[in-house]
Parts: structure tokens; C-alpha cells; sequence
């Protein structure tokens, strides 16, 4: 125990830093797959068997595997043609994988909607688009917090895999530590307890806004 509280006084600074990163990296590749999920959303629920197609066999491929696997073979397989920082690499190896998720969360809660609210837009005159923006995504998105909250934190712990292509994100400091120390436990314990601290944090904002719009829904 001892080693322990003296190596976490030590090494706050370095640690600290390597969780904003982490947290950095995981929030840009979050908002990437978000995006890519939106549109894989649409794709799986068009009537074009082809675009419902292209979506099922992204979604089932990425699900399908491990996220390490998608991890390399995008930062080897993009370092032929562009070069990318292991940051950037690592950030749409995260939305990419994140993304097939996303896009079967978003389905499952615009599916839940009453079709019957698209067809009263329609019959007003109101184009698909529209009644889509307007009516739908709303509900939908109100729906999807908790799913994607369950997704947000998966990702931020799934993040540490980006440390596999030297990004200095809390699993890889924890292993310098370790090598620099020698203290193999007191150091990957330390990077633990900053993940939980994250993991609760971020619990903690999620919680707080799916009671918002649980007010806000019976104010309504």
C-alpha cells in the first residue's frame, strides 16, 4: 500500500495528463461515430435493399471483429496510401467500430416511434426530410441516451487499445511506469482507478441528463 500512495504522488502529473488525452481521444472519435452512425442508421432502414445492404454487411463486419484487429489493419493499411499520427489512427479505428453500434442503437429507437407520426407529417404536406428533423430524431434521440451512454463508456475504456500504436493514453503511461519502476501492480492499479474515476464521472453527467429529460418530458 505504501508503494502504492507514493508512486500515485509521483506520478499524478504524467498520469493526469495521459487521462485528458485519453479523454480527448475519446471524445473525438465518439463524435465521429456518432455521425457515422446517424448516416448507417438511414442506410439500414432505406427501402433500397442495396444502401440497407451495404449498411448490414458494414455493421455486421465490424461487429463481427475484435476491435484490436480493426485498430491495425486501418493504421497499416491507411499508412500505404496517407499518413496518419497514432492519434488520428486510433481516433477512426475507435469511431469506425463505434459507429456499427451507434447505427443499430439509432435504428432500434427511430424504429420505436409510432409510424403513424410520420404518416399524420405527410398527410399535412410536411416532405420526409422535415418530419424526420422535426418529429422524429427528437424522440429518437431522447431515447437513445441511455444506450448511448452504455456505448460512451465502452468506448472510453476501449480507448486503451489505441496505446498498442504508442498513443500515450493511461494503459501505455501505466506501462512505461511500470517499466520505469518496476512496480508492475501499483502502476496498472493507478491507471484503474483513473479509468473508474472517469467512468463514474461520465456515469454521473449521464445520469443527470436522462433525469433532465425525464423532467423536461413530464413538463411537456
Amino acid at each position: 500500500m505504501e508503494d502504492f500512495l507514493n508512486l500515485l504522488g509521483e506520478t499524478w502529473f504524467g498520469f493526469l495528463k495521459a487521462a485528458g488525452l485519453t479523454v480527448q481521444l475519446t471524445a473525438v472519435s465518439l463524435g465521429i461515430a456518432i455521425c457515422i452512425g446517424l448516416v448507417f442508421a438511414f442506410l439500414r432502414i432505406s427501402d433500397s435493399k442495396v444502401l440497407s445492404g451495404i449498411a448490414k454487411t458494414y455493421i455486421t463486419v465490424i461487429r463481427g471483429t475484435p476491435l484490436i484487429l480493426q485498430i491495425m489493419v486501418l493504421y497499416f493499411g491507411i499508412a500505404k496510401f496517407i499518413l496518419l499520427t497514432d492519434f488520428w489512427a486510433g481516433a477512426l479505428a475507435l469511431a469506425i467500430h463505434n459507429g456499427a453500434y451507434i447505427a443499430e442503437i439509432f435504428r432500434g429507437t427511430i424504429q420505436s416511434i409510432d409510424r403513424g407520426q410520420m404518416e399524420a407529417a405527410r398527410s399535412l404536406g410536411m416532405p420526409y426530410p422535415l418530419a424526420m428533423r422535426r418529429i422524429i430524431l427528437p424522440q429518437a434521440f431522447k431515447r437513445a441516451i441511455p444506450p448511448l451512454g452504455n456505448q460512451f463508456i465502452i468506448g472510453l475504456k476501449d480507448s486503451s487499445l489505441v496505446g498498442l500504436l504508442g498513443f500515450r493514453e493511461l494503459y501505455l503511461a501505466s506501462q512505461s511506469t511500470a517499466a520505469r519502476t518496476f512496480l508492475q501492480f501499483e502502476s496498472y492499479a493507478i491507471a484503474g482507478l483513473y479509468y473508474l474515476v472517469l467512468v463514474l464521472f461520465f456515469t454521473f453527467v449521464l445520469n443527470k441528463l436522462e433525469k433532465r429529460m425525464d423532467v423536461e418530458k413530464a413538463g411537456g
